[in-house]
């Protein structure tokens, strides 16, 4: 065989292999474009998280700037998609007060939510003899001394959502439920045990994607 047909052969072979790459490109082209426009047509809703209730175990200052805390709080999550189900990878639960954390987090199981599916979780977030700032102990005082304290119960974590047999990426998943709690002679809680109180809430909670 003449060096001319080796140069012809290993042409022809060089050929083959750029077609077979590029059709290989061109199919897994092709198969994204089919997954974005099954995405972009379904437009998965965000899930709807709301605080159902609150039951209050302390929430005590035991110095000028040491808060502790215990409660249960009841969630609500649903899914309002029809065709797109959603993993629940990491969720964790907390309170906070003025934006500043006053309970340690708490882990919810991982989960998966099918289609309209509705999910309860009753965790306890709890916070023994926290640091609180000085400012945010004038506050706390002033709002017991009126009868009300907002906090904010807040979810963070990590989902993905299943179109099919197709399963996306982790998205960050940020909640915030606000928690109106009343003291005293105001109090609207019901008593369920010694020294704990009940709040029926029923708060939507904002979500972010």
């Amino acid at each position: 065989m003449s060096s001319k047909d080796c140069g012809s052969h290993g042409h022809r072979r060089r050929k083959l292999f750029r077609r077979i790459f590029a059709g290989i490109l061109i199919f897994l082209l092709i198969v994204l474009i089919i997954i974005l426009l099954v995405w972009a047509i379904l437009r998965p809703s965000k899930p709807k998280f709301i605080l159902q209730d609150a039951t209050v175990y302390a929430f005590n200052v035991s110095s000028p700037n040491l808060l502790t805390s215990n409660f249960q709080v009841t969630i609500s999550s649903r899914n309002p998609n029809d065709k797109v189900g959603i993993y629940y990878d990491k969720l964790d639960v907390y309170a906070t007060y003025r934006n500043q954390q006053i309970t340690l987090r708490t882990s919810i199981p991982t989960s998966y939510q099918g289609h309209n599916e509705i999910d309860i979780w009753s965790p306890f977030v709890c916070g023994n003899a926290v640091p609180v700032s000085p400012y945010n102990s004038v506050a706390l005082s002033q709002d017991q001394g009126i009868g009300t304290v907002l906090l904010l119960i807040k979810i963070d974590g990590r989902v993905r959502f299943k179109v099919g047999s197709f399963i996306s990426g982790k998205y960050h998943l940020n909640v915030r439920c606000p928690a109106y709690i009343q003291f005293g002679s105001r109090t609207s809680g019901i008593i369920v045990g010694e020294n704990a109180i009940k709040y029926q809430l029923v708060t939507r909670c904002s979500v972010n994607l």
